[in-house]
């Protein structure tokens, strides 16, 4: 009972926080103000994750989250009467780390694909092997198909450019760490790629990797949808 009442207690300082920080009341740091708009490049907290849901609704504030990303962007036409519409959708053509390609995401999937390369990719590439990754090979994004490509069943995250399937990441020196060929060893390399999938899982909602299933054998899913899944 004891525990109930501190936890209520809690609780209500926070909630009263929140309050007092979105009426101006309070005074605090924009990192840990609930409202103030996500800051890429600023250190993840406990309020990363309510931030970045903050975003799947608000265009505005994740086009301010995105501003501060690095990224470079170009926004896409709606696509409203298509079999598998795409609102405020942007092309990701890159930014510190280059890609193979460019890609179709929701702003909520760029500014998260932004998240993770400062705070998890290069993190770890320096942890590692004391160098940057220098470009992120990918599979694609947007799919306008059902999961695993099904005749029937629910539509994939792939279809509303909320995922990325990313294969390997090629090193400052040249060299390539695939998740195919590196994921099953036991070397620097399949440490990098498990230091990678795990710090992903603070940043997307679902990260599927090899010890997914053998579906997932040469790449890491990655997506911002509704369900919470780290393997």
């Amino acid at each position: 009972m004891r525990f109930r009442w501190w936890l209520l207690l809690v609780l209500s300082i926070i909630a009263a926080a929140g309050v007092g920080a979105w009426r101006g009341w309070l005074v605090v740091p924009p990192q840990w103000n609930p409202w103030a708009p996500l800051d890429v490049k600023a250190t993840p907290n406990l309020l990363t994750r309510y931030k970045l849901m903050r975003l799947r609704d608000d265009p505005q504030l994740c086009a301010q989250a995105l501003s501060s990303s690095g990224l470079r962007v170009a926004p896409q036409a709606d696509s409203p009467d298509a079999k598998c519409p795409l609102t405020n959708a942007l092309r990701v053509q890159g930014g510190e780390v280059a890609l193979s390609s460019s890609f179709l995401a929701s702003c909520r999937l760029a500014v998260s694909f932004a998240l993770f390369e400062h705070h998890v990719l290069q993190p770890a590439a320096q942890t590692v092997y004391g160098q940057a990754v220098s470009r992120v090979d990918h599979l694609g994004s947007f799919a306008c198909r059902n999961v695993y490509g099904r005749e029937n069943g629910r539509r994939s995250q792939h279809a509303s450019a909320d995922a990325l399937d990313i294969a390997a990441f090629r090193l400052a020196d040249g060299r390539s760490i695939s998740v195919l060929k590196d994921w099953p060893k036991d070397n620097q390399d399949a440490q990098f790629l498990r230091q990678i999938r795990d710090g992903a899982c603070d940043i997307f909602s679902v990260v599927l990797s090899p010890d997914y299933n053998a579906a997932h054998r040469n790449h890491f899913h990655v997506d911002v949808g509704p369900w919470w899944v780290c393997r």
